[in-house]
């Protein structure tokens, strides 16, 4: 796997040797342990498929020149209500899908308690050993 630091390193990008994202890919995929396997295996670099490539003058730069933008939040509030509101909703995470690929909804309905009982869930699965989180 080839990795890199995430400072301000500059590589060519033509100089990355044998380099084929698809294979570390589907290597990570298949251990079944996303990130935080990658942290508990004591990864000290970022591997290079978590890495945006922006060309510059033929070079890899990291992070982004632009100024930063905020994950859409998306209201629900009287979606089931007024059929004009709910055009101009399902618009809106069209446009997120399109642009960002996940948005945040808010005034959804679903209960707090619910929320919690997910996150909740999705800790405990996370934090199960390697072994059994592949069954």
């Amino acid at each position: 796997m080839v990795s890199s630091s995430r400072s301000s390193d500059k590589i060519p990008a033509e100089k990355v040797p044998d380099y084929d994202r698809e294979s570390e890919v589907k290597s990570f995929d298949d251990t079944k342990l996303g990130v935080k396997g990658l942290v508990d295996a004591g990864l000290t670099k970022i591997p290079w498929m978590f890495i945006e490539e922006r060309q510059t003058t033929g070079m890899i730069t990291w992070g982004s020149m632009e100024s930063p933008e905020s994950v859409p939040v998306i209201d629900f509030k009287d979606m089931d209500k007024d059929a004009a509101v709910r055009t101009e909703i399902i618009k809106k995470v069209g446009e997120a899908c399109e642009k960002w690929g996940f948005f945040q909804v808010v005034n959804h309905g679903i209960p707090e308690s619910v929320l919690n009982g997910i996150i909740d869930g999705i800790r405990r699965f996370h934090e199960q050993d390697a072994e059994t989180k592949k069954e």
